[in-house]
C-alpha cells in the first residue's frame, strides 16, 4: 500500500498526529512508498530509532530515501531549514516534486528549545515558495507531548492529518502572520549575572568578557574561539545598526554558557540567521555564523530593540 495523493501544483505543509511508534510507522511508510513511486526524491529527518524502524518496513525500497537523524541536523532548530532549502534546491532545478518527513519536537527537547522549534515550523511557511513542488509531514507524538504543543502545530501548518483525514487546519495563522516579528518571553536572567555595556570603542572587552567566561564554564578552546566570535560579530551588528550601543549580559544555566546582546534595533527579518549569506562582501554573515556554531540561539524584536541569545554547552 503507498500513498500517492493528494495531487500537488505547488509547496504543501502538513502536521501529521499520531498516537505512538507503532502508528508513526505505519502512517508514515505509505507516504514514503507513495513518492518512491511517484519518481519522487524523499528525505526523512527523525529519530535514529524511527529511521531504523522505516529501513526494516520498507526493506529494499529504502535504498531509494534519504534518511537522516534530526537530532544531528536539528539539534539547533535554526539549521533545519537551511537543511530542507539544500534538499529543494538539488531536486526541484531538476523540475522534480518531492517529498519530505521532518520530525524536529520530540519530548526531550529542553524548554527553549522547543520554543525554537515551534517558531522553525511556523517560519516553514515562509521560507519555501508557494510554487515550490514539495509536499512535507511533519510529525507529532500526541501520546508523548503536552496538548499545548499539538495545539500550537495547527497553528503553524496549513494543513492537518489525522487518521486517515486529511482537512485544512482552521487554526493556521497564516503566512504574513508566520513572518511577523517574533516576541516570545524569554527565561528571566539570573541576578548575579555579568553585566556590561559596549560601545564601539569597546567591543575587545566584549571579547575578553566572554573568553574568560568560557573558560570559566570548561568550554573547549575551540568551543571557546567560536562563542567569542559570533559573541563579537553580534555586538558588532549592534553598534552598526542597533543605535550605537549594546548591552551585554553572560551567565550559566543547565550546563550551558550564555551570552545576551541586547540593542535598540530591529531584527524583524523573519528568516535572518536561517539562510545561507549571499556571496557578496557586505552580506551579513554574525546570525547565520552563531546559528552554525551555538547550540542554540534566541532571537526577538521587542518594543525596546532586539535581543540575541547565544547558547553554548559545555561538554566536560
Amino acid at each position: 500500500m503507498s500513498d500517492r495523493s493528494p495531487p500537488r501544483t505547488g509547496y504543501q505543509h502538513d502536521a501529521l498526529l499520531y498516537a505512538g511508534i507503532p502508528d508513526f510507522v505505519s502512517r508514515t511508510v505509505p507516504f514514503v512508498r507513495g513518492g518512491i513511486e511517484a519518481g519522487e526524491p524523499v528525505l526523512v529527518a527523525t529519530s535514529a530509532e524511527k529511521i531504523d524502524l522505516l529501513r526494516a518496513d520498507l526493506g529494499a525500497d529504502a535504498a531509494a530515501v534519504v534518511f537522516a537523524d534530526m537530532a544531528v541536523v536539528g539539534a539547533n532548530p535554526a539549521r533545519i531549514i537551511p537543511f530542507w532549502q539544500e534538499f529543494v534546491d538539488q531536486h526541484t532545478a531538476e523540475g522534480r516534486s518531492i517529498r519530505g518527513i521532518g520530525e524536529p519536537i520530540w519530548p526531550g527537547r529542553s524548554a527553549d528549545e522547543l520554543v525554537e522549534c515551534q517558531r522553525h515550523e511556523s517560519l516553514l511557511n515562509v521560507a519555501l515558495s508557494p510554487a515550490t513542488p514539495m509536499w512535507l509531514l511533519c510529525p507529532y507524538d500526541i501520546d508523548a507531548l503536552d496538548p499545548a504543543v499539538v495545539e500550537e502545530a495547527l497553528h503553524s501548518h496549513p494543513f492537518v492529518t489525522e487518521c486517515t483525514t486529511q482537512r485544512e487546519s482552521g487554526a493556521f495563522r497564516g503566512v504574513d502572520a508566520s513572518a511577523a516579528p517574533f516576541d516570545a518571553p524569554l527565561a528571566p536572567v539570573p541576578s548575579g549575572c555579568h553585566e556590561f555595556s559596549f560601545g564601539p570603542g569597546s567591543l575587545s572587552v566584549v571579547r575578553d568578557l566572554v573568553s574568560a567566561s568560557a573558560s570559566g564554564a570548561g568550554l573547549d578552546a575551540a568551543r571557546a574561539q567560536d562563542l567569542v566570535q559570533v559573541a563579537h560579530e553580534v555586538a558588532a551588528n549592534s553598534v552598526r545598526h542597533g543605535g550605537g550601543r549594546g548591552a551585554l549580559r553572560i551567565w550559566r544555566d543547565a550546563g550551558a554558557l550564555i551570552c545576551e546582546i541586547r540593542d535598540q534595533g530591529r531584527i524583524d527579518q523573519p528568516l535572518v540567521g536561517r539562510e545561507r549569506p549571499g556571496v557578496a562582501v557586505e552580506a551579513p554573515r554574525g546570525l547565520w555564523l552563531a546559528n552554525q556554531v551555538c547550540d542554540l540561539v534566541q532571537i526577538r524584536c521587542l518594543q525596546a530593540g532586539s535581543v540575541v541569545r547565544l547558547h553554548m554547552r559545555s561538554y566536560t
